[in-house]
């Protein structure tokens, strides 16, 4: 794009992987700052554990980690409290209009969702579909066994509209994914008086 007269051009910087996905993330935090200002859940996005090597300090004031590396695989996205119960969630977006590509999960994540099912946990992932402009829950037992039998290596989306189950959200919860996790997985208030 040219500047009006001018000789500058501006050109639009492409979209690093690293935020590829963050206005699914930026939907969620909101919503979990609502949920947390309104007593209804605690959950928060986990931080990613990493070891930080080379630090810049051009000013006093203005840290700079220049180098820094992972310290282990990260496990998912989300964890918290719902309810009592322990809910553990991954977020990924895809701009696929056909399919979910499985490199986009890591094995450990799944690893990760099938390990904290078994100590009785609500486990899903929440999948935004760009091209669709949808946003799905998908149970992470169905999205596992999928996962381990299908000859192929992504979730056809005709699959994740059968088997998914559709989010909706507005302002304040642009991603009101409780709502939706509270019939799938028949949560109900368990409080003793």
């Amino acid at each position: 794009m040219k500047y009006p007269n001018s000789n500058k051009v501006y050109v639009k910087p492409k979209e690093s992987a690293s935020n590829r996905g963050m206005s699914l993330e930026d939907d969620i935090n909101r919503t979990n700052r609502y949920y947390l200002n309104h007593g209804i859940a605690v959950i928060h996005k986990k931080p990613t554990p990493i070891t930080i090597v080379h630090v810049d300090y051009p000013k006093r004031s203005a840290a700079k980690i220049t180098e820094a590396y992972f310290k282990v695989p990260s496990t998912t996205d989300y964890n918290g409290i719902y309810l009592g119960r322990y809910i553990d969630f991954e977020a990924k977006e895809c701009e696929s209009k056909t399919s979910f590509p499985f490199s986009s999960i890591h094995s450990h994540q799944i690893k990760h969702l099938s390990d904290v099912m078994k100590q009785g946990a609500i486990a899903f992932i929440i999948l935004r579909m760009v091209s669709h402009n949808k946003d799905f829950l998908i149970r992470a037992n169905d999205f596992i066994e999928f996962y381990e039998t299908a000859d192929r290596r992504s979730l056809p989306y005709s699959w994740i509209e059968e088997n998914g189950f559709v989010i909706t959200g507005r302002y304040p919860k642009p991603c009101d994914y409780l709502a939706i996790a509270k019939e799938v997985f028949d949560l109900q208030e368990n409080y003793d008086e």
